[in-house]
């Protein structure tokens, strides 16, 4: 029998876009020519259940199972035949077919409103900013959190749009709780996507089903669905990888877990699942599984055939996303910061530039595992070419690049290589904020795309930044922030804080910093955690080292990452958590900059050390850029047209020229020396006929000095020079 893989993502990543991981593998069986077939159980639930038939059940279920209700849910209920007579058409709409509604929507007396909407007194006034059609999509994203408090309330307390039953993932340091919950009967919201999976096992026949689980959000529902295919399809093989089982279970011991899975494998699947299909085929032994573990003699067992290598990048193949509902998804507007949608709006090919993590040191993250330590780049042309292959497929244009950090040389080459093959896409992707990127390095990314940058700023604490070994410093991130800033890209920042000995006057410090990154306008977005330690971080590891102390030594059965610990200091962060967030909300719509730092908190906290004015004044610096003779020259103008006059001075005529070209927004016009116009003419040509290859910062001055005989130097630093700088001329 042909062995048939069905790959599933159970319920609930995203609305917006298919979580990768089953495309991925997707993309990788087509390299072997295995029958794959793959479902994003999550948006399918979603769709059935907001829905006219699926509000219709699920109130008629709420009627059957009556109880005390708050005032909230009793208005939705009375409201119901607004609700059913309008959700079909808001779903429509938030798929992107129904452009037109928007104006409806945005009409009061168009969707029935409950407690969500009482949010709009405080965001009205982002509304004059906002286009009518993203005003109808944050409308309408609060009518769907309507509905889904009053499921919340009446239906399934563990029900999320983009998590179930989380708190069962996240408290599985032992496997009795999620069990336990499994031996219940199975909740609506369980027997929806019981509905859903009967079909698509029936129509997909599989011999091998796939469950990837990135988040705890999905850990419930992956068990749920594996035990009704334990139930109703004994034979199928089921298996479980992903990011959950990455980080959480790599010391796993609880047989019980092998009554719902065959199999789990841990971090790439690739070749773990292509032995695992070999080893069920009967095509090798048990023993010569790569990274799985396994049930053998009432026992857990781990299997590692060190003889089995990973593939490189360049041989995974393009991800692959055919067979999930891609004009289904939907695009929702929770927050009205530009950046922070980006996340819940927009439906965007997934890809990496780089496996794992170039930098790799800092002390919180997960840098003992392969997902973080095995650094591995794409060439950028295979990048660009896997990038054609999907917007041939989906259709989209939009790229999201889920590095854990992209590599900003490799950045410049993917960049390059769009612009070289005129390839008009959006693009926006993780980073560090490391000086490599120049004010000419985010015009280029710009020019070819990029939209968006995220990344870790973490504590804004010079001191505890070097304790994480961030390789960054506060200025440093300032001055690149700016650099994106004015190229027009949106950045967004990481910010963490309770990172181990950091004190009370760190934290409103590191917050003092937060308020003037935004104030100044080169931090558009941002999000507070607090810090936690994972059992393969540095800090995890080595807690001795940070001042802490690991709360419980032993080793779970089931879950094994977050460790629970306290500060040898006895400091309490958490009390911090509400304030920085509130404030952060704030500042990221333009708001509340000249409050006093103690009016977030209704504790005393210190006053900041920081001068007010002190990443403004870091800003007005005027550094000169560093020019390497390897630099890379890179031309965004079109061919400059040449005019030549003459002009006379004290008696002398001079040769002039006059550099005529455009961008994008303007007609630019350069007055030069003669042979300085049509050297950069000449050397301009040069540079548009070196399609595969850029010419060096040392290439261009030999070349001016051997056109125009004079030194470069001069030429460099002239205002002729700054003014093709600021205009597209870019040292790279």
């Amino acid at each position: 029998m042909e062995t048939t893989v069905t790959l599933i993502t159970p319920p609930f990543t995203q609305l917006n876009t298919p979580y990768p991981a089953t495309a991925y593998i997707k993309g990788f069986f087509n390299t072997k020519s295995i029958r794959c077939f793959q479902s994003d159980l999550g948006i399918e639930v979603i769709l059935e259940l907001f829905s006219k038939t699926g509000l219709e059940n699920l109130f008629a279920h709420i009627d059957e199972h009556s109880q005390m209700l708050s005032d909230n849910a009793q208005r939705i209920l009375a409201l119901r035949a607004e609700y059913t007579a309008t959700i079909n058409a808001v779903i429509g709409f938030l798929q992107g077919k129904n452009a037109t509604l928007a104006q409806a929507i945005t009409q009061d007396n168009f969707l029935p409103q409950a407690s969500r909407f009482s949010q709009l007194e405080e965001l009205e006034w982002a509304f004059g900013a906002m286009g009518i059609q993203d005003k109808a999509k944050h409308l309408a994203t609060l009518y769907l959190e309507d509905l889904s408090d009053l499921i919340v309330e009446a239906v399934d307390d563990n029900f999320g749009f983009s998590r179930y039953a989380e708190r069962l993932g996240r408290s599985a340091n032992s496997f009795d709780e999620l069990y336990g919950a499994l031996q219940a009967e199975p909740t609506y919201i369980d027997r929806v996507a019981l509905r859903l999976l009967a079909k698509l096992i029936a129509d997909s026949n599989p011999t091998i089903v796939g469950f990837s689980v990135p988040f705890p959000g999905n850990l419930y529902s992956s068990f749920r669905c594996a035990q009704w295919i334990k139930k109703n399809y004994p034979h199928i093989k089921i298996t479980m990888g992903g990011g959950f089982p990455n980080t959480e279970l790599r010391s796993l011991t609880d047989v019980r877990v092998f009554e719902f899975f065959d199999f789990i494998t841990l971090d790439d699947g690739e070749a773990p699942l292509e032995h695992l299909i070999l080893h069920l085929e009967g095509k090798l032994d048990q023993d010569a599984l790569k990274r799985t573990f396994l049930l053998r003699d009432d026992r857990v067992v781990y299997i590692n055939n060190p003889l089995v290598r990973d593939y490189k990048q360049s041989d995974v193949g393009t991800p692959d996303y055919s067979g999930l509902l891609l004009s289904e998804y939907i695009s929702v507007i929770e927050i009205v910061n530009p950046m922070h949608r980006m996340w819940s709006d927009g439906r965007w090919n997934k890809l990496t530039m780089a496996h794992g993590c170039y930098w790799g040191k800092c002390t919180f993250c997960d840098i003992s595992l392969d997902y973080i330590k095995v650094y591995e780049p794409v060439a950028a042309k295979l990048i660009v070419d896997r990038m054609v292959t999907l917007i041939v497929q989906t259709g989209e244009t939009g790229f999201h690049f889920v590095d854990e950090a992209a590599p900003p040389a490799l950045m410049r080459e993917v960049a390059l290589e769009l612009i070289r093959r005129k390839i008009t896409v959006s693009w926006w992707t993780n980073i560090r904020f490391e000086k490599s990127f120049t004010r000419d390095l985010c015009l280029l990314l710009k020019a070819s795309g990029c939209i968006a940058v995220s990344g870790g700023l973490e504590v804004a604490s010079d001191r505890l930044l070097q304790l994480i070994d961030k390789g960054v410093t506060v200025a440093q991130v300032a001055q690149v922030n700016q650099n994106f800033t004015d190229a027009g890209i949106l950045v967004h920042a990481y910010l963490m804080y309770g990172f181990p000995t950091q004190t009370a006057q760190e934290t409103i410090d590191s917050l003092e910093m937060v308020r003037q990154l935004f104030e100044v306008g080169v931090m558009q977005s941002g999000f507070w955690h607090q810090f936690a330690m994972t059992a393969h971080s540095p800090v995890g590891m080595n807690p001795e080292l940070f001042d802490v102390i690991r709360v419980n030594e032993d080793v779970g059965s089931f879950a094994n990452n977050d460790l629970v610990h306290r500060e040898k200091s006895g400091a309490q962060h958490d009390k911090f958590s509400y304030g920085l967030k509130k404030s952060l909300f704030n500042y990221m719509h333009g708001l509340c900059f000249d409050w006093a730092l103690q009016d977030w908190f209704d504790f005393k906290v210190p006053k900041t050390s920081m001068a007010p004015d002190y990443i403004y004044r870091i800003l007005e610096r005027d550094i000169l850029p560093v020019y390497k003779p390897n630099n890379k020259v890179f031309w965004l103008g079109t061919s400059p047209k040449l005019t030549f006059y003459t002009k006379t001075k004290k008696g002398r005529t001079f040769e002039k020229a006059c550099l005529s070209f455009y961008t994008k927004k303007d007609t630019l016009t350069l007055d030069t020396d003669k042979a300085i116009g049509v050297w950069f003419e000449e050397f301009v040509e040069k540079l548009q006929q070196k399609t595969s290859k850029t010419v060096t910062f040392q290439e261009m001055k030999l070349d001016f000095e051997a056109a125009c005989q004079e030194d470069f130097e001069p030429f460099w630093y002239s205002k002729t020079a700054r003014e093709l700088r600021e205009n597209g001329l870019l040292v790279l």
